[in-house]
């Protein structure tokens, strides 16, 4: 009678214990710790509390094709380090393959049990079980939970194998949603990184690429006095992006809505300039057989912008002040004076100061453009963007030319140390040109090299200090220029002689449009070259 009693009083104990001890893991999962503090308390409990000693949880290798001990309680971190399996190898490794669980009863009498991690030494003396249980994530066996068990003891095998179920499944439950944590985390991420990279590189408000202080400083310049009517003049070499300033300073201004012109001048020859800014009336010239609005008239109530405003013939600088002045136009060959409201946004890479004191510009006209001078930076002092610029133009390219062609973080790294004297435009031309002419899908360095090497050698500053010994004529240092993407030369209305536009022109196949791209001329230019020097009758 005594030894029920003693029995039932312990099978009593054991379930308290065993109670205890789901509501103690219970809590560690409610208070939301990490996977690894939640793992190594479980098996802290069922040692300190039923006695199931040494307990680690085998998880895939994450630096091999097996599996090694993950988290574990009661061994050194040698000791655990060494828990490593090869597929199907030792007990732990057949029940990871096989998915059922075995038991050990004596280590010391199974051959197949390895004792890798704990030395034998190490455990109590006597008959030492191991168990070792299956974990199982959507039906897949995923790992494994060990112990070590002293084979003589009160409590019984199967409550131990019971317990260790419970375990099991709780981990089970845990790794699962910590695999759902991480993918919802990892997608999370994905999309924040995608969604920065859009914010980036479409910068929705005005299509400026770019977050380097740099960059930002001028957005603010352009920002600030976006709301005024003074005139604004945008500074720095070619290739800044001048052009998308100026369309940033009409979309941030109250004049979005309204028409924003651009005229290029030093693509407008002489004897059109005045037509094509201020307009003509019918009759005013040969061809003349209608009136015609000019430019700014065209902008009146939005934004017109000039760029490279240092190539405006000087007797029309006097109009354009004037026009600046009184705020009206007088047609060719009109009388009557129209009144026009347009913010003016001009632009040049030459110092119109030394402009005007080498009397080549007009120094009222440059004061009156002068009110708000912004100077861009040039893409070497803002190389935290060329990263981004890389990728958008790699877009581009790609979708332009139906391409696929990728570059290494290793190769976009590499570009943005480049100094790219042809600042965003040489850029521009360089990925395209990559792209066109790649033979992989991915590109690394090695692939980039060779290209990148070619493009920096023919920049306007290499060629400046090589007299082109093989290259003497104006067309073959144009061409040059034009391919490698660097900044097209101020070229004046003589640059061509007459044998140099034949020749564009023979190559060309008798195609204005392609001779004036080979000279580095608009369609207008090389026409009004070749009307020019054309014998009259």
């Amino acid at each position: 009678m005594d030894g029920t009693v003693r029995k039932a009083a312990s099978s009593t104990h054991w379930r308290t214990q065993e109670m205890f001890l789901i509501q103690e893991v219970m809590n560690l999962i409610g208070k939301g710790l990490r996977l690894d503090q939640v793992a190594r308390e479980m098996l802290h409990l069922l040692s300190e509390i039923v006695g199931l000693n040494r307990g680690r949880i085998v998880l895939r290798d994450p630096d091999g094709e097996g599996h090694r001990i993950a988290y574990s309680y009661g061994l050194t971190r040698a000791e655990a380090a060494r828990g490593r399996y090869a597929p199907g190898e030792g007990i732990t490794g057949r029940v990871i393959k096989d998915g059922h669980l075995i038991i050990v009863q004596d280590i010391d009498k199974d051959p197949t049990f390895l004792g890798r991690a704990v030395a034998r030494a190490q455990l109590p003396r006597g008959a030492v079980s191991f168990l070792a249980l299956p974990i199982r994530v959507d039906h897949r066996t995923v790992g494994a939970i060990a112990c070590h068990r002293i084979r003589h003891r009160e409590r019984a095998l199967s409550d131990d194998l019971t317990i260790l179920r419970i375990i099991a499944t709780m981990v089970s439950q845990l790794l699962t949603l910590n695999e759902r944590v991480e993918r919802k985390t990892r997608a999370l991420e994905e999309h924040n990184d995608m969604l920065a990279r859009e914010l980036r590189l479409k910068r929705a408000r005005y299509g400026i690429i770019g977050t380097s202080p740099a960059l930002l400083r001028a957005l603010a310049q352009v920002e600030k006095v976006a709301n005024a009517t003074a005139s604004v003049l945008l500074l720095g070499e070619s290739g800044t992006g001048k052009e998308l300033f100026a369309r940033a300073l009409h979309l941030a201004s109250p004049r979005r809505d309204r028409p924003f012109i651009k005229v290029n001048c030093a693509a407008i020859p002489d004897s059109l300039f005045e037509s094509e800014l201020f307009g003509h009336e019918r009759g005013a010239f040969t061809g003349a057989v209608e009136a015609r609005a000019g430019w700014f008239e065209q902008a009146s109530g939005g934004t017109i912008f000039l760029d490279e405003i240092g190539e405006m013939p000087s007797v029309l600088q006097t109009k354009l002040l004037r026009t600046l002045q009184e705020g009206t136009v007088v047609r060719l060959g009109g009388k009557r004076e129209i009144r026009v409201d347009m913010r003016l946004v001009a632009a040049t890479n030459r110092d119109l100061a030394t402009e005007v004191i080498n009397g080549r510009f007009r120094e009222d006209l440059f004061y009156r453009l002068n009110v708000v001078p912004i100077t861009l930076p040039r893409l070497a002092e803002r190389r935290s963007d060329i990263p981004d610029l890389v990728l958008h133009f790699l877009t581009q390219a790609n979708q332009a030319n139906q391409r696929n062609v990728n570059l290494t973080q290793a190769a976009v790294a590499h570009l943005a140390r480049q100094p790219w004297p042809g600042n965003i435009r040489q850029l521009a031309n360089f990925i395209e040109r990559l792209v066109l002419l790649a033979n992989e899908g991915v590109l690394d360095v090695d692939d980039v090299q060779p290209m990148l090497e070619g493009a920096l050698a023919a920049t306007p500053t290499a060629l400046a200090a090589d007299p082109y010994p093989a290259l003497p004529s104006t067309l073959e240092r144009v061409a040059a220029l034009q391919a490698f993407g660097a900044v097209r030369p101020y070229l004046p209305a003589d640059s061509h002689g007459h044998a140099e536009l034949c020749m564009a022109l023979t190559q060309a196949g008798g195609n204005k449009t392609r001779a004036a791209q080979r000279l580095g001329l608009t369609e207008r230019q090389f026409s009004y070259r070749w009307r020019k020097l054309q014998p009259t009758a």
